[in-house]
């Protein structure tokens, strides 16, 4: 079967990929996109080319498609990835700080940051959350509510 988004490289191009992959100077996921690219146009099947240069199918696939439809650069670039929401915020966060300000369980000293996490996720706050992100959260919490010398 015919592939979909065939790659036909330049001479040019061919050229600058092999100077790219040969110095080793640009970034790992670059490199991988140019070896990508250098291999389908020698005509190697996308499972072939995923296995020898370590990524996925998928992602053989979505090369060769930017490469076809947007051109060598924006092929060889990576898209900026849209930013995730936090995790906590508004009522989780007055929650969390709530809790983390109330009385520890019997037998502790202090709140740990697991414990918070249980204990949010025992309360139906989240199906699931780490000590890291709570950790990230009283972080920063604590930075945004103003320093003594602010008023």
């Amino acid at each position: 079967m015919a592939k979909r988004y065939p790659v036909k490289l330049t001479e040019q191009e061919r050229s600058d990929l092999l100077v790219l992959t040969g110095k080793g100077k640009a970034s790992a996921r670059r490199i991988k996109r140019a070896l990508v690219l250098l291999r389908a146009d020698e005509g190697a099947t996308d499972e072939r080319i995923a296995a020898g240069v370590g990524v996925g199918v998928a992602t053989v696939e979505r090369i060769r498609k930017r490469f076809v439809e947007e051109g060598l650069e924006e092929a060889l670039t990576e898209k900026p990835r849209p930013p995730m929401p936090p995790k906590v915020s508004g009522k989780t966060e007055a929650l969390l700080l709530a809790l983390a300000c109330s009385d520890v369980p019997e037998g502790r000293a202090r709140w740990s940051m697991r414990m918070l996490a249980d204990k949010l996720v025992e309360l139906g706050a989240f199906d699931t959350i780490s000590d890291e992100t709570v950790r990230r959260s009283l972080k920063k919490a604590r930075r945004s509510h103003g320093s003594a010398s602010s008023g």
